[in-house]
């Protein structure tokens, strides 16, 4: 393994411990918010939570990539930095406004006339996201992956310890001592509004953190850098748009498409929930795309870099895999990360994982566009899956409910990466090793085949089976790849 894949490996380590340790404690509050709420009610947080993407993507507008790309000139530093985040902030406080004063129309629009402040809370943790976003990209231009680490733990800790407090410790305190000074800013009425009030705050200490790092800086505006920049970005801005609407648009279309005696909100609820069961490979690819995205821009001048992104698909696909089957052959434990209650819809986990492990390939191989500026192939391409997505949703809800969505993206993830793999072969050839990637995939889904045998098999018979299974894949990638002298020497 090179000295760049090192480095990579080492940053992705950092970012990753962030990641995994920091969301790990945030998943597991998906057990507490089951077991809490029904379905129905655990809808509104996955509904919601999926429009608050799409409005983080609009009000960021591609500006963390933008920053990467310009930033890098350190000449250009801190006028960059500074433009963009004083355009982040008066977009950000546009955003608010705006909400706060068409409340009423947007609340009715989507059927929480009873609940506006929702809404509200929602339009102000993406206003502080969006700011705190370009804090967090000038981190890790710098390598300060130990600071940004700490942060997003600080973040995730807190707003676990807000949902403990206020869905777990003040209703129980209301039974045994309603007269405990704890409960004097709990009401039982706000319920499942605690999950976003949670979010809020947690939102807050962090921009509060974040202030040395916002106003240590000479605050100035350059327009034509910013024009500049935002024309850069904005295919970014298109396709970050059409890439959340393959995201998450089915979480909201399935309240609207799903036959009138089904109970939309119960069935989104049941979805949403079994979408956490594939956490380690969105944790996977969220930490690779951390140190990814800065690792590939210093590399594009390096004589060996297209051979180095090769080594790091391959690589990434290895462990993706490895985590497909991680999920799948145990996932009789899996599963009880969620209520009973939810668990008819395990059969989309393993359409999921594998749908996520090939956007994760596709962010692999999608340098190619950005290193030459051609960002707007991110557009068209990220359009294309939008289209395919809006499509298959539309056709495949009314008929099979939520495992429709699940294919849905399954497809438009894997069209995706064939087109970008196609284009980028033509304007930025890399070599990649198809057929090794492929050898893995067949391997792994062999062995995901083998392991359906033991389904009915008695627990420890199955779970030492799958352990077989599971093991053969690692040591065969291991001796394939020759990694363990690699290590050996290492150490």
């Amino acid at each position: 393994m090179s000295n760049p894949i090192k480095k990579l490996a080492g940053q992705t380590a950092i970012y990753g411990f962030s990641s995994i340790v920091g969301r790990l404690l945030n998943y597991l509050l998906v057990p507490i918010y089951t077991r809490i709420f029904v379905p129905e009610v655990y809808g509104v947080v996955t509904e919601l939570y999926a429009y608050v993407s799409f409005f983080l993507i609009l009000l960021t507008y591609g500006t963390e990539t933008g920053f990467f790309r310009f930033a890098s000139d350190k000449t250009k530093f801190a006028k960059t930095y500074s433009t963009l985040l004083l355009s982040l902030g008066v977009t950000s406080m546009l955003f608010v406004i705006l909400i706060a004063l068409f409340i009423n129309p947007i609340a009715s629009a989507l059927h929480y006339g009873n609940h506006q402040q929702y809404i509200l809370w929602m339009a102000v943790i993406v206003a502080i996201d969006a700011l705190i976003s370009l804090p967090f990209a000038r981190l890790r231009l710098q390598n300060k992956a130990l600071k940004f680490a700490t942060f997003k733990i600080i973040n995730i800790a807190v707003n676990i310890a807000m949902n403990l407090y206020f869905l777990l410790l003040c209703p129980y305190l209301a039974n045994i001592a309603p007269d405990s000074p704890f409960l004097l800013i709990w009401s039982p009425e706000i319920g499942v509004g605690y999950v976003f009030i949670s979010n809020l705050v947690a939102n807050i200490i962090t921009l509060l953190m974040l202030l040395p790092d916002i106003f240590g800086v000479k605050l100035q505006f350059d327009i034509r850098l910013l024009k500049t920049i935002l024309l850069y970005s904005f295919p970014l801005l298109i396709a970050g748009f059409a890439g959340m609407i393959n995201e998450t648009l089915d979480r909201i279309l399935l309240k609207y498409l799903l036959p009138g005696d089904v109970n939309a909100m119960e069935q989104i609820g049941i979805y949403g929930a079994n979408y956490k069961l594939a956490i380690l490979m969105t944790l996977f690819i969220q930490m690779f795309r951390y140190a990814a995205e800065p690792f590939f821009f210093s590399q594009a001048k390096q004589a060996d870099a297209r051979v180095n992104y090769a080594l790091v698909m391959k690589y990434f696909v290895i462990c993706g895999l490895a985590i497909f089957l991680g999920v799948m052959l145990y996932i009789d434990i899996v599963k009880h990360f969620i209520d009973v209650s939810y668990h008819s819809g395990l059969s989309v986990v393993p359409i999921l994982l594998m749908a996520n492990l090939f956007l994760g390939m596709y962010y692999n191989i999608s340098i190619w566009y950005k290193l030459n500026d051609m960002t707007r192939y991110g557009a068209y391409i990220a359009i294309l899956g939008a289209v395919i997505t809006i499509v298959l949703n539309v056709i495949l809800i009314p008929v099979v409910g939520f495992y429709g969505a699940a294919w849905a993206t399954f497809a438009c993830y894997l069209s995706m990466l064939v087109v970008s793999y196609a284009l980028g072969q033509k304007h930025y050839k890399v070599p990649y090793s198809i057929k090794t990637l492929a050898l893995y995939f067949l391997l792994s889904l062999a062995l995901y085949g083998v392991s359906r045998i033991t389904t009915d098999w008695p627990s420890s018979l199955k779970f030492g089976t799958n352990t077989i299974l599971f093991l053969s894949f690692i040591v065969f990638a291991v001796l394939r790849e020759k990694l363990l002298p690699r290590l050996l020497k290492r150490v």
